[in-house]
């Protein structure tokens, strides 16, 4: 099954500094069909002003990954961490017992990001953080592993059986990926692609399930950001 939700049906709140697109249910956008896809429990496309952001708030037992399509963000929280994440790059959270954080703009331009909740497997775990680059030119026509729930595998670990995938296409390009049929993908190109020529505009939400391979087509130069999960 691929369900494609469309950008201008998503959740929407303007709040000046923060325009927000909600891809699942999430503060006053309450839709009962879209509560999540599988362990996927939140994905916001953010537009942050500049020299604005999100105050000091608390979390727990929730991982979350922070996808930076453009501009930066500048994190720091009550575990003494605080780094900027850039174009491109992903910072990851797992709140487990309760963490406190901050998240601002503190360029003089504004900044788009992905920001993705995915429910843990380990409730009750130690809160941690963690960063890393990863230049777009490595993932040119090839999907690039930025965050799983394995420690072993070279990039961000998160406490959840899930993997964050990120790749560019050049217009008139594909690229195929191996899925399983009992995995919840969700998919976020940012330009126009059809994905087993199923047709998708840029910033559609693509909610995957019962598929065994998954071939993109795109139509313009569109980079994706894919989440894999139960």
């Amino acid at each position: 099954m691929i369900d494609i939700r469309k950008f201008d049906s998503l959740g929407h709140a303007d709040h000046g500094w923060l325009n927000a697109r909600h891809h699942f249910s999430f503060a006053s956008y309450h839709d009962p069909r879209r509560m999540g896809w599988g362990r996927i429990r939140v994905w916001n496309d953010d537009e942050i002003a500049a020299r604005n952001g999100f105050p000091p708030h608390p979390h727990r037992d929730m991982e979350i990954v922070t996808y930076v399509r453009a501009g930066a963000i500048t994190h720091q929280d009550s575990m003494g961490n605080k780094g900027r994440t850039g174009p491109g790059d992903v910072q990851v959270m797992s709140a487990g017992t309760g963490v406190t954080h901050a998240e601002f703009n503190l360029e003089d331009e504004q900044t788009t990001l992905f920001q993705i909740w995915i429910e843990t497997d380990k409730p009750g775990a130690q809160p941690s953080w963690g960063a890393m680059p990863f230049p777009k030119d490595s993932r040119q026509g090839s999907f690039q592993l930025l965050a799983s729930g394995d420690p072993e595998d070279g990039t961000l670990t998160i406490n959840s059986d899930a993997r964050v995938l990120g790749a560019t296409v050049a217009a008139g390009g594909s690229i195929t990926i191996d899925a399983q049929p009992d995995r919840h993908l969700y998919l976020v190109p940012s330009g126009r692609v059809r994905v087993n020529g199923v047709e998708a505009g840029p910033r559609d939400g693509i909610a995957v399930t019962g598929e065994a391979k998954l071939h993109i087509e795109a139509e313009d130069t569109a980079e994706l950001v894919l989440v894999d999960a139960r």
